[in-house]
């Protein structure tokens, strides 16, 4: 079977999932996001950042991961918080004005609600849960119809790496993420530092020398970035919890760690939050995280990310990551 149950959006991706998002785009925000998320159903929200005393590199990855999430397939419909209007914002990249177009682009039902035009915090959260009623019911129109595996985008993070992680687990989403880009869909994998030792096999399966010398740059970066810290990333890893559950070198568990990206052509290599210009496998550059990775991978459009725990090392109460606007 090449479908499943989804919902297709605008943009011809389809979701596992058919939330409202909350997003505030000023920090001072997040409360009442967190608080109409409490009030309703369907519904997730975003808790950014402070923007403020950041590069505007480092507000522009904030940026990038905001839209993105506005985007994801999971997502049938926006809610924006601002502060002031339009061009008011101190920071030319995060002006309400941006976030609004891009959320016009999506094609998605959205409402924007502002601070200073709803009579201060109270009026604002009571104009965000009217408005995001109104958008939840023209969500609540979006039903689940058999869609292409073509239209579908994964992601997957491993941890609690053990000796059947590179030869059960693994190879499993490895299985899954081929038979999606061969049906013309999209996957993605990262955590740089988990293909150093096996990174020269990774960029031998890169579409084009241009995307092998990529994926050997970021192996190479991060490993040069741990040694300015006085540490061998060689030497400390595998971690002691990887050798209490058999592994032995770095390069079994690297070896390992490859194997849930599957056996397709890797077409290119995502910064953070970055979104694939075209379908198939794709490596995301971006350090190890439990907390982070479920986010970037929806914020570059996965709409279902598959955590991979190892096996018997596992404890009977395994910390999971946190739960993200669009991880299923």
């Amino acid at each position: 079977m090449n479908t499943f149950l989804g919902y297709t959006r605008p943009n011809g991706q389809a979701g596992a999932r058919n939330y409202v998002l909350l997003l505030p785009i000023n920090r001072s925000l997040n409360f009442v996001a967190a608080s109409v998320k409490k009030m309703t159903n369907n519904t997730r929200h975003f808790e950014i950042p402070a923007e403020t005393g950041r590069t505007e590199v480092d507000r522009e990855v904030i940026v990038r991961t905001m839209i993105g999430l506005m985007n994801n397939a999971n997502v049938g419909g926006i809610v924006l918080l601002a502060t002031k209007p339009a061009t008011a914002s101190a920071y030319k990249n995060m002006g309400a004005d941006r976030f609004e177009a891009e959320a016009k682009k999506t094609g998605k039902p959205y409402r924007i609600v502002y601070l200073t035009e709803s009579g201060g915090s109270y009026g604002v959260l009571g104009e965000t849960l009217k408005m995001t009623r109104e958008v939840l019911l023209e969500v609540s129109n979006f039903r689940r119809s058999p869609c292409p595996l073509s239209s579908l985008t994964l992601g997957v993070k491993c941890g609690t790496s053990d000796a059947t992680s590179g030869i059960a687990g693994n190879p499993c989403v490895g299985a899954a993420f081929d038979r999606v880009v061969e049906a013309g869909g999209t996957a993605f994998f990262s955590e740089t530092t988990e293909i150093i030792g096996a990174e020269d096999l990774v960029a031998a399966r890169a579409r084009t020398p241009e995307v092998a010398k990529a994926i050997l740059d970021a192996a190479q970066h991060w490993e040069d970035k741990a040694k300015s810290t006085g540490e061998d990333i060689r030497e400390i890893n595998p971690i002691p919890a990887n050798i209490a559950a058999g592994i032995s070198t770095l390069e079994e568990k690297s070896l390992g760690a490859i194997a849930k990206s599957g056996h397709a052509p890797i077409e290119g290599v995502l910064k953070y939050a970055e979104r694939p210009n075209g379908h198939g496998l794709y490596f995301v550059d971006s350090w190890m995280s439990s907390l982070s990775l479920p986010l970037c991978f929806t914020a570059c459009g996965a709409a279902i990310v598959i955590y991979q725990m190892g096996g018997g090392a596992m404890p009977q109460y395994p910390m999971m990551p946190a739960i993200n606007p669009t991880v299923v």
